[in-house]
Formats: C-alpha cells, structure tokens, sequence
C-alpha cells in the first residue's frame, strides 16, 4: 500500500531529480528527510512493486547500442516457457502480453546494433519462434506527466 510519505517521494523525484554527486542527499534535504530514509523508501518501493524501475533514460544510440522493439507469435501452452527464456537474456529491457497475432513483445537494449540482432537470432534459436523486429524509424520525446499523488504539486511550475 502506498503510505503518504512514499506518495510524497516519488511525487517530489518525478520530473524533479537533482543531477549533483549526491542526488539522495539534495531529495533528503528538501523534503526534510536523511539522505538514508530516502534511499531506504526508494529501495522499498522498488522491492515492493509499486516502482518497476528507477534510473535514467538513455540515447542508446548516441553511444553506438540500438534498442530494438521485438515480437513473437507464440502458442498460449508455450507462452510461460517461452518468457522465461526470453526474459533469460540479460539484454531484455521488458517483455509484455498483447491481445495481437503476435503476442509477446519485448525490447532488445544492445551494446551495438550488430549484437541486438544477434541477441534476436539466438532466441529464435531457443524457442524456435521467429521474432520480429521492429527498429526505431523516428524518435518522440514525450514525457509523461502524472497527476500529483498527495494533491499538491510541489515540483513548481
């Protein structure tokens, strides 16, 4: 259950983390809090499952990796056998069920675009199901805001 104080930190760290040596330690002291707690809170929020990931976006490409949207048809039977295989690759950012022909989706964060489509090759390999891949043709940055959480909007305008 979501406690006010973890609807107050995670509505303060949305849009609002600060980029210095000790981001915790800045968070702490503007919501009155030690830098400990807030790193603790956090921690328990992503153990939890109210948090599936905390940490930056990155511009794979601008480095030389390629992320890569994926898809496979696969038989409901297989369906449990096959995520954990997939979901077995380090390389695997997330992996979703969709009400499509093709129904697992998933996403291949790779050092380069070479060793994405390697990454593809050799889940094929083990599944025995193609994947489809759907490389990125155009790039939107959109950010989503949410509404705020404790119903007072503390990141300013």
């Amino acid at each position: 259950m979501l406690t006010a104080e973890d609807a107050l930190l995670i509505e303060h760290l949305h849009g609002n983390f600060p980029l210095v040596e000790r981001p915790f330690d800045v968070v702490a002291t503007e919501l009155g809090w030690s830098e400990e707690q807030v790193i603790k809170r956090l921690g328990l929020l992503l153990t939890q499952g109210v948090l599936t990931r905390f940490g930056p976006l990155f511009q794979i490409e601008r480095a030389g990796g390629q992320f890569l949207l994926a898809a496979m048809a696969v038989p409901d039977d297989r369906f449990d056998e096959v995520t954990t295989t997939v979901n077995s690759f380090p390389e695997i950012a997330h992996n979703y069920r969709r009400d499509h022909s093709l129904n697992m989706w998933f996403v291949i964060a790779a050092e380069s675009p070479e060793l994405a489509k390697d990454v593809a090759d050799r889940i094929e390999a083990q599944t025995g199901f193609e994947v489809a891949l759907f490389p990125k043709e155009e790039e939107f940055c959109v950010e989503l805001r949410l509404q705020p959480l404790t119903g007072e909007d503390r990141r300013g305008a």
